[in-house]
This record gives C-alpha cells, structure tokens and sequence, in this order.
C-alpha cells in the first residue's frame, strides 16, 4: 500500500496496530451467548482470551513502538502469530459448534466487517514487517530530514 510506504516505519505499524487493540469487542460474545447465540462457554472463553490477548499485545507494542524500542518488532511477530491461530481456531470451533449462520445483530457486525478488518491488517503487518526489516523505526520527519526530501503529505 502506498500510503503505509509513505510513512515511517513505526508509523506504519502503528496504524496497522490499532485495529488490533480495539480486538477486546470480543468481549461482546458474552453478551451475544446470554441473547441467544449458541456458543459454549469454553467457546466463547476461547474467543475472549485470544482477543483480549491480541490486543494487549498490540497495545503493548504501540507504546514500545511510540519510544522507538526494537523489543516492539519481536512483540509484533508474536501478534501476527497469535492472531494467524486465534483466527484459524475461532473458525474450526465456529464449523465445530454450527456457528456461522447463527450470528446476528451486533455479532452478524463482528464477524462480517471487523473480523476481516483483523486478517486484513495481520497480513498487512506481517507484510511492512518483512519488506521493512531493514529501515530504521524513525518518525517520517527523521527520514525526510536524513534523505534531504520533503515531507510526504498525509491522506486522511
């Protein structure tokens, strides 16, 4: 993505990184299994602690990423980790349990425009990761201030 190559590296990551702190939504499945959704409890406690976790861990990596520490980039191997099993595991037990007709409401919103949100980033990640591993973690003013360009303008 053009955009994300336009800013720094940590400010790339960062942005991709946010998605995955807002994961704690997860927590909602509680509420949907006491509405009706027909979820285990060890399903929906399954759900709920590889979320949670996930976004624990991309909140961690943010604020190491914000202090420019290389300790974020192994923490955020980690996500992309968790976040490929969590993925994978939540379907198997979705196929498992007869779940994926079932979701509506709120859930139905979940699963259908945040859930891909989550995958689409974690590819993204691992993506800036891997083809960036060589630059520095330096804000886009650093970079433009080292390479003599000028800023990049910022589309938001």
């Amino acid at each position: 993505m053009p955009w994300l190559n336009g800013l720094a590296r940590a400010e790339a990551l960062i942005a991709l990184l946010w998605v995955h702190v807002l994961r704690y939504v997860a927590l909602q499945v509680f509420s949907a299994q006491h509405d009706g959704f027909p979820i285990s409890d060890g399903g929906a406690m399954e759900i709920v602690v590889g979320d949670v976790a996930g976004a624990v861990i991309a909140f961690a990596a943010i604020a190491l990423l914000r202090r420019r520490s290389r300790l974020a980039i192994p923490l955020m191997w980690l996500l992309a980790a968790e976040t490929a099993y969590d993925t994978v595991a939540n379907i198997h037990n979705g196929i498992q349990e007869h779940l994926m007709g079932a979701a509506s409401g709120i859930t139905w919103m979940i699963l259908v425009f945040f859930v891909p949100m989550v995958v689409v980033s974690g590819v993204l990640l691992v993506w800036q990761l891997y083809a960036r591993r060589n630059e520095e973690l330096g804000s886009a003013r650093e970079r433009d201030m080292r390479t003599g360009g000028t800023p990049l303008r910022r589309a938001f």
